[in-house]
């Protein structure tokens, strides 16, 4: 028997499926957090408080920053998806970069941005 060197068109197309819902919630959340960081949403609520509440201002400031660190991280999960569809398009998609073995169905279902396998990842520490 010979051994498996890619998956087939019929598996990549659900790694396909499961890669573009995971696409929509993450544009979709790197967006919530682009508007909070930005106000883009316009004037609110949060706009009118008092400017004597300096600890609560800064507390504002504090959540926009670590909002920012989130969408920025959110933005290079998105990257990392997109390039995932790009390597189903290609036919390498689930290939280890440094092995060349196949990364296992059930890796790939829970992390399916994945370009290495667990064996690959362990020995790079």
């Amino acid at each position: 028997m010979t051994k498996k060197t890619r998956y087939s068109d019929a598996e990549l197309e659900e790694f396909r499926e499961i890669i573009e819902e995971k696409l929509i919630a993450a544009k979709r959340e790197y967006e919530e957090l682009r508007s909070y960081v930005s106000n883009s949403d316009g004037n609110d609520v949060t706009d009118t408080s008092p400017t004597y509440k300096n600890l609560e201002d800064g507390s504002t400031t504090h959540m926009k920053e670590a909002s920012g660190q989130l969408a920025q991280r959110q933005m290079r999960f998105i990257q990392h998806l997109e390039a995932a569809l790009v390597r189903i398009e290609s036919k390498t998609y689930g290939i280890c970069r440094e092995t060349g073995k196949l990364i296992p169905k059930e890796r790939l279902r829970a992390v399916p941005h994945a370009t290495l396998t667990i064996e690959a990842k362990e020995a790079r520490k």
